[in-house]
């Protein structure tokens, strides 16, 4: 019986081949419409809380002042400000480039040297014991008070600001890089002694490997200090006219009173370093999300 039933199933695949590989095909293009759809579904059903309480906060706003009557000056409407940033939308590029410009380089300055520095003091006791208390004196001395130094030294403009941002950037990048070459597990560094590894391999083959998460979370602080180390540098150090930042677009429309102008280049800065932020989130997903489980994803 079952031979026959057997026999009947590949007669029927000999006779009707072309629909049972369409019906194969059929319910392989239903799969995977289903699995394209769940991603795109959650991230909509995620986007759509913080997109309800923007519009309420927004239209809260705009009824508010429509209702109080505020003058312009004082606080603008949210269309105010939107229109000031099309009428200046030129000068308000010109601005938020720049200052990305300078806060990429920063950001890179203190990333590099903040991972260098944290390897070398990882690697000796004695240089860590050394060096490190001065990198904690060095962060709590305010900006605004060695600002004039760096001017001073490097002139004001782009090698000023850059270096501004740098100095605001670093300490979390060492710091961070530190606490996670010095927390790799004793176990996993005897295994490496046992295996007659130098010191160079284990830093580069297990230290700096085990570190990453850390590394990873100094770099999402960093990102957007070094936004704020920038306008900070161009409050002190930076050229105005066309050449100027957010940091002196704002202290131009301030002196001016243009205050939606002022909250439109306020914003800028908010969503440059937003869209920072979001650059290197994207990268630690992409270096963490198979091995490590703060990236990975979690089922329900």
């Amino acid at each position: 019986m079952a031979a026959e039933e057997a026999n009947n199933s590949m007669l029927k695949s000999e006779m009707y081949p072309a629909r049972d590989r369409s019906s194969r095909m059929s319910r392989w293009l239903e799969g995977r419409s289903r699995k394209g759809s769940k991603p795109l579904a959650a991230y909509i059903k995620k986007l759509t809380p913080p997109l309800a309480a923007f519009i309420v906060f927004i239209g809260g706003w705009q009824l508010i002042c429509h209702l109080l009557d505020s003058p312009t000056y004082l606080v603008p409407k949210p269309s105010d400000i939107f229109k000031a940033a099309i009428d200046n939308r030129h000068e308000l590029w010109t601005a938020v480039s720049t200052t990305a410009f300078e806060s990429v380089f920063g950001f890179l300055l203190s990333i590099v040297l903040g991972i260098s520095f944290a390897i070398l003091m990882a690697s000796s006791k004695v240089i860590e014991e050394s060096v490190y208390p001065y990198a904690i004196i060095m962060q709590t001395i305010p900006i605004v008070a060695i600002a004039p130094l760096i001017v001073i030294w490097f002139d004001a403009g782009f090698q000023a600001i850059v270096i501004i941002a740098f100095l605001i950037g670093f300490f979390p990048m060492l710091s961070n890089t530190l606490i996670g070459l010095n927390s790799t597990e004793h176990n996993l560094r005897n295994l490496f002694y046992l295996y007659n590894a130098k010191p160079l391999q284990t830093m580069w083959r297990l230290r700096i490997p085990a570190a990453l998460p850390y590394i990873v979370a100094g770099l999402k602080i960093s990102c957007t200090l070094s936004v704020i180390g920038a306008i900070v540098g161009e409050y002190i150090a930076g050229i105005g006219g066309g050449n100027g930042g957010l940091g002196y677009a704002i202290t131009y429309a301030a002196g001016r009173l243009k205050t939606p102008y002022l909250f439109a280049c306020g914003l800028s800065a908010s969503l440059l370093g937003i869209l920072f932020f979001l650059l290197v989130n994207r990268l630690a997903k992409w270096m963490l999300s198979s091995w490590h489980e703060s990236e990975m994803k979690r089922e329900g």
